[in-house]
């Protein structure tokens, strides 16, 4: 058993290592979804998971960065992006759609060039940055996300 504060309502919860590895945990005093250490690192997302990962996520922001290995500037966005997700402290996720492997949702918003970087709030896209950007105006957006009532 390991105990894990809520992000949202900062309830203490005794919860089971396999539970939250899974995703599975929740808060007992506002059934908001508990978040483990791996949560301090972007997860990887797919055609597949993006629905549940990104569109049903409810509370916070998610933050998706499509690109693809071969991308120079991908690869300068990715340890910002890191830095970020370790810094998030729960209040924002971080995903890494690969769109050289997930055409379909790379295709639904119309990324055209990469890096691109969606913000979703609520199962809604609120702000989209293309191209390289420094950590300070990723989180910039974040914050603005973090702000707006979506």
């Amino acid at each position: 058993m390991q105990v894990v504060g809520c992000s949202n309502c900062g309830a203490q919860n005794r919860v089971d290592e396999a539970r939250l590895a899974k995703g599975e945990a929740k808060c007992g005093r506002c059934g908001q979804r508990l978040m483990g250490a791996n949560e301090s690192k972007p997860v990887n997302i797919t055609d597949q998971t993006f629905e549940r990962e990104v569109l049903q996520a409810r509370g916070r922001p998610v933050l998706v960065d499509c690109w693809a290995p071969w991308c120079g500037p991908c690869r300068m966005v990715g340890p910002i992006l890191d830095q970020l997700a370790a810094e998030s402290a729960g209040r924002y996720r971080i995903a890494k759609l690969n769109v050289d492997d997930n055409h379909q949702t790379a295709a639904r918003f119309q990324i055209a060039s990469i890096p691109t970087m969606l913000i979703f709030k609520d199962g809604q896209l609120i702000d989209r940055l293309i191209g390289a950007q420094s950590k300070e105006v990723i989180a910039e957006h974040l914050q603005g996300a973090l702000r707006s009532a979506a």
